[in-house]
């Protein structure tokens, strides 16, 4: 069987859409929210927001999470700042040029609607937060500042110094809490969902494990949201934390639910450098540091000096030389691209040559040290402890590495999957971003969906379908637990001699060789075969120690990787179907006369959906065809 991809986008014209959807909506009774529980998974700024609102609005929550606190989602790990339409700078923006510079930036691989709605709700987003008392930067006057950020030429980021997504968490948490505090919300730390919970075609709940005790249990409800972040960690090493994992959504993807776009991944330009075997993870230099960084290599290969013995005449200002018009603020996926081939070509600087210079010396000689210690000092502290190098004196050393994910779970325009009654907010569905995301967006979206969308098409579909009352006694759970119970019997008992993590480092490696930061049909063969082969291998001979009726992080990370090992098949699978490139995913078959991506809008310009056809079975390509209507297709030119 395959989907019947329906966006669901509302008629009229674009900017009067989420308007209209709202108006005719189905509501329900505040008397009766209360009789409806909706399940949450995940407490960032998706997940809170939604959680929060939904409460308030009179629902009955429930909430999990798989880290100790909600203030501990990988949404705290965002430094540089929130996109948003307000125009304080009185340069040009609005609405309808946030929704195009997203478009743009995305390659034109996301839907128009979508777009437009994130671009519209991004004012309201810093409304809310003001008043939550997110403490933004601001000017003299008392305005709210801005910065720049990538493929913009107007300043619409706001931002609280480097720690933009911390204080935006913060406000979500407290929002949150109140709702704990009053009832309205059950919090579930330490809990893992490990299965959704399908009968008679709608999601109906989930099966999780506690992660202290071990113990299985069901959870049942009207409807379910899944805000669980992306998965780059897929590739081992990534800017995610490492508890960041794809578990929901691919146990989601096993139930019905469609997967779109899975290998658009970002790469971002503004990483420090990997420095040896023994790193689990890697550390994002927020992109707002290049509004005042000057990103150069050496003109000559393997020049060796240090930077501050390099004259002028003697460094190449790569990204302002190839693109005027942005500079050193070219979007993420142009500017990672850029910066790999100066490597290629021998001039990468740092004991590997994997890395380029990120120079304040200009921006502290123009403005003073203390600005740009006002500015960025905590990124600059976080640099100099990590690497022992004070870029007051000396560049900062950056290179790309992966870090957010624009696939995820197909949704329609009220973000429902194509399972009824499963909705996907933030990073975990695949809706705004195409395929690049500009930077500052990811917490716009996440925030947008989480207070503004979802808290009003879960009412739409409560409102809209007459739910029979179920509970954790239905066959559908007992079945459920079962399976979870054999899977973790199954990884138990293997009793080989490789450790998950020596799996994850080597699927980790296959993934950035042949689906990294440009890809090619040979390539992408390899991948597949190596990938099947690690995996046959994975469920012959991994180790994992201890049992199922304790604490065992072990256990918890070998169901991650076995996941992580099915879904990196699934992205070199819908790598090498899309003979194209567009935005983060380079094919070096596709590209123009000097070296930028090339797309081929006359064959796949869609959202490629992946169907689960069972195990051992080859997915089911569906495609839902994006349609221009207010932007006109044309090849992406930052120069």
């Amino acid at each position: 069987m395959t989907f019947r991809l329906d966006a669901h986008v509302p008629g009229g014209p674009l900017a009067e859409k989420w308007s209209r959807n709202r108006f005719e909506m189905k509501l329900v009774n505040p008397a009766n929210k209360r009789k409806n529980t909706i399940i949450v998974v995940g407490s960032g700024l998706a997940g809170g927001a939604a959680a929060a609102t939904m409460s308030e609005l009179g629902y009955n929550v429930k909430c999990f999470c798989f880290q100790d606190s909600p203030r501990r989602a990988h949404s705290i790990a965002a430094q540089g700042g929130i996109n948003a339409a307000k125009n304080y700078q009185n340069d040009g923006d609005s609405i309808y040029r946030l929704f195009y510079d997203t478009v743009k930036g995305g390659d034109f691989r996301s839907r128009e609607a979508n777009v437009y709605r994130l671009a519209e709700l991004s004012v309201n987003i810093i409304d809310q937060c003001v008043a939550q008392g997110v403490p933004f930067a601001r000017e003299y006057g008392g305005l709210l500042a801005n910065r720049s950020f990538g493929g913009a030429q107007v300043s619409r980021t706001f931002y609280a110094r480097g720690q933009t997504g911390q204080q935006l968490l913060l406000g979500a948490y407290q929002a949150l809490e109140r709702q704990i505090q009053r009832g309205g919300v059950t919090m579930y730390p330490r809990t893992e969902m490990l299965d959704l919970v399908v009968i008679d075609g709608k999601a109906r709940g989930i099966i999780t494990r506690n992660l202290v005790t071990g113990a299985v249990e069901s959870h049942a409800a009207e409807a379910v949201v899944l805000a669980t972040g992306g998965y780059g960690n897929v590739f081992y090493l990534s800017t995610n934390a490492q508890g960041s994992n794809a578990t929901a959504i691919w146990r989601a993807y096993k139930r019905g639910a469609g997967f779109a776009n899975p290998c658009f991944t970002q790469i971002h330009p503004t990483c420090i450098p990997v420095s040896g075997t023994y790193q689990s993870k890697l550390t994002l230099m927020s992109e707002s540091l290049r509004n005042d960084g000057r990103v150069w290599v050496p003109k000559k290969a393997d020049d060796k000096r240090k930077p501050t013995d390099i004259p002028e005449n003697e460094r190449d200002y790569f990204l302002e030389r190839k693109y005027p018009s942005f500079g050193n603020l070219a979007p993420r996926d142009i500017a990672s691209r850029a910066a790999k081939e100066v490597c290629d070509e021998g001039r990468g600087v740092g004991e590997t040559g994997l890395g380029v210079y990120l120079d304040f010396a200009d921006a502290i000689k123009r403005l003073g040290a203390d600005v740009i210690r006002e500015r960025y000092g905590n990124l600059f502290e976080m640099y100099q402890r990590i690497t022992d190098e004070d870029p007051y004196r000396t560049p900062m050393r950056i290179y790309p590495a992966v870090h957010y994910t624009m696939g995820g779970l197909w949704v329609d325009y009220n973000l429902k999957s194509t399972v009824e009654g499963l909705h996907v907010a933030g990073e975990a569905n695949f809706s705004d971003h195409g395929a690049n995301r500009l930077g500052a967006s990811a917490l716009m979206q996440g925030l947008a969906d989480g207070y503004f969308v979802v808290p009003n098409t879960i009412g739409h579909y409560i409102g809209g379908n007459k739910l029979d009352k179920v509970t954790t006694e239905h066959p559908a759970f007992r079945a459920a637990e079962v399976t979870v119970a054999e899977s973790t019997k199954k990884l138990l008992g293997i009793a080989g001699k490789r450790t998950v993590a020596s799996f994850h480092r080597e699927l980790g490696k296959i993934m950035w060789d042949y689906c990294g930061m440009s890809r090619n049909e040979a390539g992408l063969k390899t991948a597949l075969e190596k990938i099947v082969e690690l995996r046959a291998e994975f469920w012959r001979d991994v180790n994992v120690p201890g049992s199922d009726a304790e604490l065992n992080q072990a256990l918890e990370k070998a169901g991650r990787v076995a996941d992580f090992l099915e879904l990196g098949e699934l992205m070199c699978i819908d790598a090498l179907h899309r003979r194209e490139s567009c935005g983060g995913h380079f094919r070096e078959e596709s590209q123009t006369p000097d070296g930028e991506a090339l797309r081929d809008d006359e064959h796949f310009t869609y959202v490629a959906v992946w169907e689960y056809a069972g195990d051992g079975k080859s997915p089911i390509l569906n495609k839902e065809p994006l349609v221009f209507e207010n932007v006109k297709l044309s090849q992406r030119s930052y120069k």
